[in-house]
């Protein structure tokens, strides 16, 4: 069944929310990474991987743990906290989208910082890469409370699923879990935000 289907008929979404956990920008190397699954806004599993940091593996590497699970198969939507997963390991939104076979959504706080995003890109001698990956990934919409990307469905759906999958505040459940999860085996505590 689609999404908009599942929308219309108030069916429980099933989704996966990634993020990676914390880690010491000046220590190179692997960066865990939570993926949550929730069907609406109730746990339902867990996967735990990792990517290089400011490496380029973020999507094949999430691809693989969600293609390589039992819960591939019973999701209908893949949220990402933003694009970069262990600093700057961008995901290919369309590459993800077009493997999975499924809606894949980008979400952030607040609409980026562009100028801060070049200067900080402007460290890596693949900038432009980068930059491209990040155009790549399409147009930043505005649902209020959500800022979005989106590979895979048209963004009017994607803002009523959010909010079929969101408790409270502006976080899908699936992203805020992944966050606490990922503090907590990190930190031996979660953090107040999420």
């Amino acid at each position: 069944m689609d999404l908009e289907t599942l929308i219309r008929r108030r069916r429980n979404i099933r989704v996966i929310g990634f993020d990676d956990a914390p880690f010491v920008r000046e220590k190179k190397g692997n960066v865990p990474v939570a993926g949550v699954v929730c069907a609406g806004t109730r746990f339902e599993g867990m996967l735990w991987g990792r990517v290089q940091q400011d490496g380029w593996d973020a999507t094949e590497s999430l691809c693989q743990l969600l293609t390589n699970s039992k819960f591939w198969v019973q999701l209908h939507l893949v949220l990402l906290d933003g694009l970069g997963f262990g600093g700057f390991n961008l995901v290919d939104l369309p590459t993800m989208a077009k493997r999975l076979q499924l809606p894949c959504v980008a979400l952030m706080r607040r609409y980026p910082d562009f100028k801060k995003i070049q200067r900080a890109l402007s460290h890596f001698p693949d900038q432009a890469k980068r930059w491209q990956c990040l155009e790549n990934a399409g147009t930043i919409y505005h649902y209020p409370p959500f800022f979005f990307q989106v590979c895979g469905e048209q963004p009017d759906i994607i803002a009523q699923a959010l909010e079929q999958v969101t408790d409270c505040g502006k976080v899908p459940e699936a992203l805020r879990l992944a966050h606490l999860i990922g503090a907590a085996v990190i930190k031996g505590e979660s953090g107040s935000q999420a």
